[in-house]
C-alpha cells in the first residue's frame, strides 16, 4: 500500500523536530558507557538513512525525465543534496544494489542485495562495510551461479554486522580465493573490470592516473614503452629529445630520470605525436587537439598559467613549451565579449568553438562540471528565431543540459555581462535563474557585487 504525499511529509517534518531537539541538548551528566552506547545509536540512524534514500533515487531514475531533473540524474542529486558528482553517482549505484525493483509488468522484486539491504536498513551495516560487499560481488568472476553468489553476499552480511570494515575486506578477500582457487577469468570479466580514470588536478598541477588495463593494453604499452622509454629517449632535460631512432650513448650516461619517470615520459611523447599527425579526425568541429586559453599579459611575461579545453591548468612554461609545436589560433574579447565572430550557418564555425572554449570553460548549465571538450554548442536565441550564429549568442552546453532547453523546459538568455543565464521550469525553480561558476570559481568573489549591482539597475 502506498503512502500518501501527507504522511511523507508529516514523518520527515516530525524527524526534522526530533532532530532540532536532540541537537539541543546538553550531555554533561552522562558516564562515559553512556555516551558510548548513544554514538552506537547514533551510528544505527546513520546506516539506516540510505534505506530511505534508495527508493527516492529508483524512482527518480525509473520515471523522472532529463527535463525534469535538469539534467542527468547524478547531476540532479548532486545540485539538489549540494554533494560531488562521484558521490551522487556512488549513492545511485548503491541504490541500484539496495534498493526497490521492479519486474517489467511492474511487480516488485527484492533488492539484488537482499541480506545486504535488509542489515542496512536495521542500521548493523554501515558504508564501509556496504562498499566491501559491493566491490566483492562487482570482482567476482562472471561463471560463478547466482545461488553461489547470494550464499556469499548473505555470510558477508552477516559477518558485516560484527566486524570493522578492513577486517571485513580480509574475510572478503579468503572467500574469493576460495570461490576462485585457480584464478580463472574470462574475457568478459576482464572486460567489465578495464578502467581508465585521471584523477583531480592537485595544487602542484599533478594528477593521478589510476586504473586496470586490459592484457591487449598492456602489450601495447610494453611495445610503445621499450622504445620511447629506454634510457637517453624523449627526455625533457634535452635541447632537442630524442624520438626517433637510438639514443646516442652519451644521451643515455646523461639521463638521471627513474624508470617510472622515462614510461611517463615516453607515454606523453606518444601522446603527442598522435595528436599532431591529425590521424584522430575531428572531435566537435574541431580537429582533435590541444586548446589552451591564457592572457596576453600572462604570456609576454611568460608567467601565470593556461587553460586547456578539458579543464586542466598549464603552468606557463608548459603553454610555452607546447607552443612550439602547434598550430596557432588567436580570440580577441572586449569585456567578455569576442569580436566578430557571427555567419548566418547553423553550425558554429571552428573559430567560434575555440572562442568558447577560452570564454564558457565548459558546460554553462548550473552546477555542471563537463569541460569544455566535451560539450556541444548552444544558441542562447533558438537558430529559428534569429536566423544567425553570433558568438555573443552561443553558449557551451553538455549534451544532457543541452537537450533539456526546450518550450516548458529550461530557458537560456544572455545578462547584460555576457554570462549565459539559465532559467529553471515552474517546477524546478529554486530563485534567480544562475550562471555556473564552476568552471569560473572567480566570479564567486563577486557574485554579492553583481548581485548588488543588479538590484541597482532594476531600481
Amino acid at each position: 500500500m502506498s503512502s500518501s504525499s501527507e504522511e511523507i511529509v508529516e514523518v520527515f517534518d516530525a524527524l526534522d523536530a526530533d532532530l532540532h531537539r536532540l541537537c539541543g541538548l546538553t550531555f554533561d551528566a552522562l558516564t562515559t558507557q553512556e555516551r558510548l552506547a548513544l554514538l552506537e545509536r547514533c551510528e544505527r540512524v546513520r546506516r539506516r538513512l540510505p534505506a530511505v534514500e534508495h527508493p527516492l533515487i529508483n524512482q527518480l531514475g525509473r520515471q523522472a525525465t532529463p527535463e525534469e531533473l535538469g539534467g542527468k540524474l547524478s547531476h540532479a542529486v548532486a545540485e539538489w543534496t549540494l554533494t560531488s558528482r562521484a558521490e551522487a553517482n556512488r549513492r545511485i549505484h548503491e541504490a541500484a544494489d539496495l534498493g526497490e525493483r521492479h519486474g517489467l509488468t511492474g511487480e516488485p522484486l527484492a533488492p539484488a542485495l537482499a541480506a545486504t539491504a535488509a542489515a542496512q536498513r536495521d542500521g548493523k551495516l554501515g558504508a564501509g562495510q556496504v562498499a566491501v560487499i559491493r566491490r566483492f560481488l562487482q570482482q567476482l568472476p562472471g561463471w560463478v551461479d547466482a545461488a553461489t553468489r547470494e550464499q556469499a553476499e548473505a555470510d558477508l552480511a552477516r559477518k558485516g554486522t560484527q566486524y570493522r570494515p578492513e577486517q571485513l575486506r580480509r574475510f572478503a578477500d579468503r572467500l574469493t580465493d576460495y570461490l576462485n582457487p585457480d584464478g580463472t577469468y574470462t574475457d568478459d570479466d576482464r572486460a567489465r573490470r578495464r578502467c581508465l580514470t585521471l584523477g583531480k588536478q592537485q595544487a602542484d598541477g599533478m594528477s593521478e592516473l589510476r586504473g586496470w588495463v586490459s592484457p591487449e593494453l598492456r602489450a601495447a604499452l610494453e611495445a610503445l614503452l621499450a622504445k620511447l622509454a629506454a634510457p637517453g629517449m624523449c627526455n625533457p632535460d634535452d635541447d632537442t629529445a630524442v624520438v626517433d631512432g637510438a639514443a646516442s650513448q652519451d644521451a643515455i650516461d646523461r639521463d638521471s630520470r627513474s624508470p617510472a619517470q622515462r614510461n611517463h615520459d615516453g607515454l606523453n611523447a606518444a601522446i603527442r605525436a598522435l595528436l599532431v599527425s591529425g590521424e584522430l579526425g575531428q572531435h566537435n568541429g574541431l580537429p582533435a587537439s590541444i586548446i589552451i586559453t591564457t592572457t596576453l599579459t600572462d604570456l609576454e611575461a611568460a608567467a601565470g598559467k593556461g587553460l586547456t579545453g578539458g579543464g586542466t591548468i598549464l603552468p606557463m612554461s608548459d603553454v610555452i613549451r607546447m607552443a612550439r609545436h602547434a598550430h596557432h589560433y588567436l580570440a580577441i574579447f572586449d569585456k567578455g565579449k569576442a569580436l566578430a565572430l557571427y555567419h548566418t550557418k547553423r553550425l558554429a564555425s571552428p573559430g567560434q568553438r575555440i572562442v568558447l572554449y577560452a570564454k564558457d570553460r565548459g558546460c554553462t548549465a548550473p552546477g555542471c562540471d563537463v569541460p569544455g571538450y566535451y560539450c556541444e554548442v548552444h544558441h542562447v536565441i533558438d537558430y529559428a528565431i534569429c536566423g544567425t550564429t553570433d558568438i555573443n549568442q552561443l553558449a557551451l552546453g553538455c549534451g544532457t543540459n543541452h537537450k533539456t532547453v526546450r518550450p516548458g523546459g529550461w530557458a537560456t538568455r544572455k545578462n547584460a555581462r555576457g554570462d549565459t543565464e539559465w532559467i529553471p521550469p515552474r517546477h524546478l525553480e529554486r530563485g534567480q535563474p544562475r550562471i555556473n561558476t564552476f568552471h569560473h570559481p572567480e566570479k564567486m568573489f563577486h557574485e554579492d557585487e553583481e548581485a548588488a549591482d543588479d538590484d541597482g539597475d532594476a531600481a
